[in-house]
């Protein structure tokens, strides 16, 4: 197995069972995604002051570019709201000024005129491309780092974490 100068801490030589001493507890894993949340948001806000937007709208931008990946169809409003925690009239004012700016259009779904879709403009798409464009060569550097099997594992750790706080969500909406 092709192993990177991070395996003697993070994987063991033969795949079994990892050594406990080498193994990040909790608290270390909290620290790591609170910085990088940190490093994300950072980017996001600048990306937000640079280009008149509320940082929510910035966070709804995201929720509506990654709804296909995450979930196979396009965002909606009512989704949007879910997602973000907001009320539908927070998420429709976040959606006027999106539109306004000309970041998104909302559509009609063809096969029931009553549902929205929400797609992220061309234009805008490329102008946040462009300026997250350091973030991805940051991050295709970091990715350069580590063996595919690795980055297989942290793919898979981070979209089961997502899961399971998105279920926490929901089961602490449920709750309430």
């Amino acid at each position: 197995m092709e192993r990177s100068s991070r395996d003697s801490r993070t994987a063991p030589a033969d795949d079994s069972a990892a050594d406990e001493a080498t193994v990040p507890d909790l608290h270390t894993y909290a620290v790591l995604l609170r910085t990088l949340n940190s490093e994300f948001n950072r980017h996001a806000h600048a990306f937000a002051q640079g280009h008149d937007l509320h940082a929510t709208d910035v966070h709804a931008l995201a929720a509506i570019l990654d709804s296909t990946a995450l979930e196979g169809r396009p965002m909606t409003p009512s989704r949007l709201a879910e997602r973000l925690n907001l009320t539908s009239g927070a998420v429709t004012a976040c959606l006027d000024r999106l539109e306004r700016a000309g970041h998104i259009s909302r559509t009609r779904d063809s096969a029931d005129r009553r549902v929205v879709h929400l797609v992220y403009n061309p234009g805008a798409r490329a102008l946040a491309r462009q300026y997250f464009s350091p973030l991805a060569r940051s991050t295709e550097a970091t990715m350069r780092q580590f063996t595919p099997a690795q980055l297989a594992t942290v793919a898979d750790f981070l979209r089961t974490l997502n899961q399971e706080l998105g279920a926490e969500a929901t089961r602490g909406r449920t709750a309430g």
